[in-house]
């Protein structure tokens, strides 16, 4: 089994960023990079100053794409490994922004409230990990992959807990699997004022915008 492209060229290009990998975070997904370019170009037409939480961040590469092509746009990410810590470093160095790591287990260290909450949470259900591509198991790193039964153990906690650090009128971005709208409905449906999943560019279900 061959090493994956992108980590035999040490980086992945994402909306105008150059994600290093070499702490071998996942590979952004062109999946999410249909939706957090979404993200931008909402964030674009307020044509305000905003605060943004890239929460289970990984390489950083949503939060990074959104510094990278906003001016009037703060972000701060959330992340729970070491090394994807480390790996957000290098890559605010390499695109030359600036923004606040926070080492925190989903919201256990964050103390801001943000007008967007933009979440990749671990959503491939336990009982599915054998679908999952062969390279991918081998390669990327299964805590940033599996979400416990239904792929739903962090996406539970995320969404109970995210409206306290959402300011008025703030908004959640989140990928999920399509498998898992109905039980991400029973959570959103009474606690937050409107909600809508939507599709990717492969016409799958893929994420949900949730207002406060």
């Amino acid at each position: 089994m061959d090493l994956p492209e992108e980590y035999k060229k040490g980086y992945k290009d994402f909306l105008n960023a150059k994600i290093d990998l070499s702490k071998r975070p996942l590979i952004p997904r062109d999946e999410t990079s249909y939706w957090v370019e979404i993200v931008i170009n909402e964030i674009k037409k307020e044509n305000k100053e905003f605060h943004c939480l890239d929460l289970f961040s990984g390489s950083g590469c949503v939060g990074i794409s959104i510094l990278k092509n906003i001016n009037n746009c703060f972000c701060d990410f959330g992340e729970i490994n070491d090394d994807f810590i480390e790996q957000i470093k290098i890559n605010l160095g390499i695109n030359g922004v600036n923004g606040k790591i926070i080492k925190t287990d989903v919201f256990s260290n964050i103390d801001s409230s943000y007008d967007y909450i933009l979440a990749n949470p671990p959503y491939v259900a336990d009982e599915r990990w054998e679908e999952v591509g062969e390279d991918v198991k081998m390669f990327e790193p299964k805590l940033a992959l599996l979400g416990g039964t239904r792929g739903m153990n962090l996406i539970r906690r995320f969404l109970k807990e995210a409206k306290t650090f959402l300011k008025d009128n703030g908004k959640i971005f989140m990928e999920l699997d399509e498998d898992q709208m109905n039980d991400i409905e029973e959570i959103v449906k009474d606690k937050y004022s409107s909600y809508q999943f939507f599709k990717d560019q492969f016409g799958k279900y893929r994420f949900i915008r949730i207002e406060k």
